[in-house]
């Protein structure tokens, strides 16, 4: 029996078909109308697919919409914090009839991804939705420009999926659905799970944030998101290698592990870090750890607005709880890793690199302190960073 904290919803609701029936599927889909997704949208379609998004099997209705963007709950009440929406211009809404299967194929890479069964379709505020998912309807905001770039009207009904679009063959045994995550951590005797969420390297700070969550809880899992990022965002790919130095050199293996999984960032922050915390429930995870600016951009949130929302929702709402830390550094007086929590000295003994002037040391070949990096972490990013001055 199971120790690991229930699915959202109570179970969870994968919609990928098996191996061996995709080809018949991508058969199918070759005949019937199709629908371009943008990034976004595939990259949800991927989540619903491996149950990731469970309890959704398909993108949301018009009812679970409203509920959604009105009171970040479902319709049936489950807290959600964000719109899994597909949407259309008003010319293609008008061809499509309740009950009818449509192909879903990322425009992007013309990939055939699932089918649709159209349950409804319906027009929308964007401006609306923006203000209460982004708390800001600010076009400079990447998650805003992507809302308001889509068509008029979006296209609610079950999905199935019958690509991984690459990702399983890409990562290998590092990318997981629920199901595995589960399996593996009730194969290690795990009961409680503290996720680390990063699109960054993780620098000595990050580590020590980590180490907490691994300290509270039985196991640790960092999970990395490898969709689609802003501009000038570090690849996946070398993200990857400076996890796996971290992994192998500075971190238990018994007691920590990384997996990747598909979604593209939306930037919503405090809305983003309650969507995080109930998919990390799906993967089976206990507990998150929320720190400043979680899954922001910018300035459009306040440092620790995320942890603040959490407090929104009743005890038991969301089952993956957050471990709120505040902003760690390494400290010269403390002569340690510390926090704005437990640190009593102020901004000249604390060494802070903002990444603008990490990304400018890196390239001009100047090695950022130790103290901040694994030195092994700052060859590759330097490598990385100088490559593009090339």
């Amino acid at each position: 029996m199971s120790k690991l904290v229930p699915p959202h919803g109570g179970k969870l609701t994968p919609v990928l078909v098996p191996e061996e029936q995709r080809a018949e599927y991508l058969a199918k889909a070759k005949t019937l109308p199709v629908i371009r997704m943008t990034s976004r949208e595939t990259s949800d379609l991927l989540m619903i697919g491996m149950g990731a998004f469970s309890p959704l099997t398909g993108f949301m209705g018009k009812e679970d919409y409203q509920s959604v963007v009105n009171t970040k709950h479902l319709a049936n009440g489950l807290a959600w914090p964000i719109p899994i929406t597909l949407s259309v211009t008003k010319e293609q809404a008008a061809n499509l009839k309740e009950g009818m299967e449509v192909a879903l194929v990322d425009d992007e890479t013309d990939t055939y991804v699932g089918i649709l069964t159209v349950g409804d379709k319906y027009e929308y505020d964007k401006v609306k939705e923006c203000k209460e998912v982004f708390f800001t309807d600010d076009q400079e905001h990447p998650g805003v420009q992507k809302v308001m770039a889509q068509g008029d009207v979006n296209v609610g009904g079950q999905v199935v999926t019958f690509s991984q679009m690459g990702y399983a063959s890409k990562y290998g045994a590092y990318y997981a659905t629920p199901a595995q995550t589960r399996a593996l951590f009730d194969e290690k005797g795990w009961a409680t799970v503290a996720a680390f969420q990063t699109r960054n390297p993780l620098h000595r700070s990050h580590e020590f944030l980590c180490k907490i969550g691994n300290e509270i809880c039985d196991g640790l899992l960092i999970h990395p998101i490898v969709g689609k990022l802003k501009p000038g965002d570090i690849p996946a790919e070398v993200r990857l290698k400076c996890y796996e130095i971290l992994l192998n050199n500075y971190f238990n293996k018994d007691t920590a592990v990384m997996r990747v999984y598909p979604m593209e960032m939306r930037y919503a922050g405090p809305s983003e870090g309650i969507l995080h915390a109930i998919f990390r429930q799906n993967f089976g995870c206990s507990h998150i750890l929320i720190g400043r600016d979680h899954a922001g951009v910018g300035s459009y949130y306040t440092p620790y607005q995320a942890q603040e929302l959490f407090d929104q929702f009743k005890p038991g709402e969301i089952l993956c709880q957050p471990i709120k830390v505040t902003s760690a550094f390494y400290c010269n007086k403390c002569e340690s890793m510390t926090t704005e929590k437990t640190c009593p000295h102020g901004p000249e003994d604390r060494l802070n690199i903002s990444g603008t002037k990490l990304r400018a040391m890196l390239a001009a070949g100047e090695m950022p302190p130790a103290n901040f990096s694994r030195p092994e972490v700052l060859k590759v990013l330097m490598e990385y960073y100088q490559s593009l001055n090339k």
